[in-house]
């Protein structure tokens, strides 16, 4: 043994590279699953750690400051500025090309809104509240005014991590917003004092029965123990796989999990594409109007949008009855903090503004507008985005995306993988101990404050004091050169209908903003 220790020991260092490699090809050699290395052993190695790293390599090398997707280097760069309080300007002009197709004008008015020294954005340059109130018109007992036209969107606790959504709470309590717990129940991490919207979908995670169904029982419970639960929202579907169910693994439901889901421990739970409570659209109504009556808060339904017919119905029985959905959430295809299969993620269910502009116009000839609150959700937190949503009809913006950034996400679109190496969408323990949920909180709530300055300013420069006040003709959008440039209401085919508005003092003044939390 002694002789076999002193002879390895004579070998050189560069004697024990060349081992190790010989021993690599020839492991290359022999296999047969992968053609590069058998063919070129040892270098083959290289082409698979470029491929691993490319992604790295055209975002922090390659793709210009406009070219990445879902989210540039310029937006991403003013959502951090944002949240970080820092300078988000642009010096020596715009490098966007502005002759685009589907660049967005906002038209400014000759004199610009003019805010007297008393009113509430002289007083707070960031107070913009949803101009219309959940649940006013179905007289629910809870109406809710959102105290914020930006709110955080439907993210689980376990899609998310635990840091990520506690941030994100104690966030919109500072911002003033609201937080949608997403379909992975109501967690301890969104119980901080921020506002909260109870999110489930079909596999009734939170309010699901010992069969797997929805239990009104635990959902009456919710609210009671819950008072921070401002309204309810069933989702139909998501942007990212409208139509596709899912599949919760054993391995992922921990003891916390399984209790926040109300699932098993360890047992894999299948969310079906349907809802059991119901399967037509009069069953869908009929299960709103028992959520609302038993828990008294408004209740809306979110979905992408693809085929009318079935939205059409919606529509018809609403006009007869005078009952329904109190908001509408509508997801673009464009939508993406669910992990879904390419074919679904990048062809089913049309882009928000398609989407919105044909659900909209349907629900408009019927003259159901000014009942229902719409919600849009979809790569809309910017300001001048945003306000092309209000112009076609929008009443509120939810932001996933965005508000994941706000809080260090980098968009390294490994969020499927839990590996997400700035802590947000992961459950690994070490790496959620990057965030630090005091300064991650304020980050979000500084992001919401800077939109809401930016799209107020907006809105001022066309001359308007609310942006539920911007017309289909307030913005124009490139088709080719601006001889084909054309309104939104030439390009989609509607008006949208005046949202009722008095003044910004009005909507500070309202017993039912943020719900009912003045009297």
């Amino acid at each position: 043994m002694d002789s076999v220790i002193d002879f390895l020991g004579t070998i050189p260092w560069w004697a024990w590279i060349l081992i190790v490699l010989a021993l690599i090809a020839i492991r290359d050699i022999t296999q047969r699953k992968h053609t590069i290395r058998h063919n070129f052993p040892v270098i083959g190695h290289i082409r698979y750690l470029f491929e691993s790293i490319g992604p790295e390599i055209r975002q922090y090398f390659v793709a210009n400051n406009r070219e990445e997707l879902p989210f540039n280097r310029i937006e991403r760069g003013w959502v951090y500025a944002s949240s970080k309080n820092e300078n988000n300007y642009e010096g020596f002009g715009t490098d966007r090309d502005i002759y685009a197709h589907q660049h967005i004008f906002v038209n400014n008015a000759m004199f610009p809104f003019r805010i007297e020294k008393d009113h509430p954005n002289a007083i707070d340059k960031t107070f913009l509240p949803c101009a219309k109130v959940m649940g006013e018109f179905n007289k629910r007992r809870k109406p809710y005014r959102p105290a914020s036209v930006i709110n955080v969107s439907a993210m689980s606790f376990g899609s998310l991590s635990a840091r990520a959504v506690e941030s994100m709470n104690k966030g919109v309590k500072i911002a003033d917003a609201y937080h949608n717990t997403g379909e992975g129940g109501l967690s301890p991490y969104h119980c901080n004092g921020g506002d909260v919207v109870f999110h489930f979908g079909t596999g009734y995670f939170g309010v699901r029965g010992k069969d797997g169904g929805f239990s009104m029982e635990k959902m009456k419970k919710l609210v009671e123990d819950n008072p921070f639960v401002k309204a309810i929202e069933i989702k139909l579907s998501q942007g990212a796989k409208p139509g596709k169910g899912g599949v919760l693994p054993g391995s992922k439901i921990s003891h916390e999990i399984a209790e926040i889901r109300g699932v098993e421990v360890g047992k894999t739970v299948l969310s079906p594409p349907n809802h059991s409570a119901f399967s037509t659209v009069n069953e869908m109504v009929d299960f709103i109007e028992a959520i609302a009556e038993e828990t008294g808060l408004p209740v809306g339904i979110k979905a992408a949008i693809g085929k009318l017919d079935q939205w059409e119905e919606l529509a018809d029985i609403m006009v007869k009855t005078g009952k329904g959905p109190d908001f509408i959430a509508v997801d673009g295809g464009e939508g993406g903090t669910g992990a879904a299969p390419p074919s679904f993620a990048d062809h089913v269910s049309l882009p928000w503004v398609y989407g919105f502009g044909d659900l909209y116009k349907l629900f408009k000839e019927r003259g159901l507008t000014e009942r229902i609150v719409f919600i849009g959700s979809g790569k809309l937190g910017f300001p001048a985005k945003a306000a092309m949503a209000f112009a076609m009809g929008a009443d509120c913006i939810n932001v996933a995306r965005e508000a994941m950034m706000s809080i260090g996400c980098i968009q390294a679109q490994i969020c499927h993988t839990n590996r997400c190496p700035s802590g947000v969408a992961t459950q690994n323990k070490w790496l959620q101990r990057g965030i630090d949920v005091p300064l991650k909180s304020e980050r979000l709530a500084q992001y919401f404050k800077t939109f809401r300055k930016e799209l107020i300013e907006i809105t001022h420069a066309a001359g308007y004091e609310h942006p539920c006040l911007f017309t289909m003709d307030d913005i124009e959008v490139n088709v080719d050169d601006h001889n084909l440039a054309k309104e939104l209401s030439s390009t989609y085919q509607y008006n949208k209908t005046r949202v009722p508005f008095k003044s910004m003092q009005h909507l500070k003044d309202c017993m039912y903003l943020g719900g009912a939390k003045k009297k």
